[in-house]
């Protein structure tokens, strides 16, 4: 009993650190972002949201958030399909070589992503795609697609495909048996993916800051961008409307879901 007490007062005290050790950044960049001063003082020596309200005169900030949004939620529709599709033929197909293949959707996770974003502007000056939008398009797609493909695979291990052989009987399409059938047993599996996905794209920065031009600027490069040129609060307080948009997400899928059944997949 005292050694089994010991092992459970040790296993919660690490737990504790390890989750303050990932919270305090998060703590420290919303303390900041309300700090009166101009530099980043700890503890602030007053309260203020100046710096929110100087995000609002920011120019550049707002079309960097719309492209952000827009490319993070074209991106994970655009994965969705084709992890789904991928995740149906990795299932139902057996080949020489699929083990390979199914490590081979997921490799873009592996990489750094760095190297990824070398090579796929490379390969796009190569097609000669130069335009920003289209190239950040199939950049967000393909570090996306990982996260959909795994998750829908997880989950397709467990589905009966038989009921789509049913639903086609009764005469349905092949597509409309999917909609019909395998959707809605498969829509958390889908939220879960399309979250991930979509917050993956929308703070993608090693990816994009090689595709990017001029015009078209995502709000992660655009935040390191003032970083470097205007060391302020500010990007304090842009950080922490992304945490808060964070945590709503996370609330609503929690309303749509549950948490714990999201954890699942």
């Amino acid at each position: 009993m005292p050694l089994e007490r010991a092992t459970l007062v040790v296993v919660w005290t690490v737990t504790a650190l390890v989750v303050l050790a990932l919270l305090a950044p998060l703590v420290v960049t919303l303390v900041v972002s309300l700090s009166a001063s101009s530099v980043f003082n700890l503890p602030p020596p007053a309260l203020s949201f100046r710096w929110y309200e100087r995000t609002l005169t920011l120019r550049e900030l707002w079309p960097a958030v719309r492209l952000s949004v827009a490319l993070a939620l074209v991106s994970t529709a655009v994965s969705l399909v084709l992890g789904t599709l991928c995740a149906i033929a990795l299932t139902r197909a057996s080949f020489p070589g699929k083990t390979t293949l199914t490590t081979f959707m997921v490799s873009p996770l592996m990489m750094p992503g760095l190297v990824v974003g070398v090579a796929l502007l490379s390969m796009l000056r190569e097609l000669g795609l130069r335009d920003a939008w289209a190239s950040l398009l199939i950049g967000h797609v393909v570090i996306t697609l990982p996260y959909v493909t795994r998750t829908v695979l997880a989950s397709l291990s467990l589905f009966d495909f038989t009921l789509i052989d049913a639903a086609r009987t009764l005469g349905y399409s092949p597509a409309r048996a999917l909609v019909k059938v395998m959707v809605p047993v498969l829509a958390p599996a889908f939220l879960t993916s399309g979250l991930f996905a979509f917050l993956a794209s929308l703070d993608n920065y090693p990816i994009s800051i090689f595709l990017v031009d001029a015009r078209n600027k995502t709000l992660p490069t655009l935040m390191l961008q003032y970083l470097e040129e205007n060391p302020d609060p500010t990007i304090a307080a842009i950080s922490s409307g992304l945490i808060v948009f964070t945590i709503v997400v996370l609330l609503v899928a929690d309303r749509l879901v549950g948490l714990r059944r999201l954890a699942e997949f």
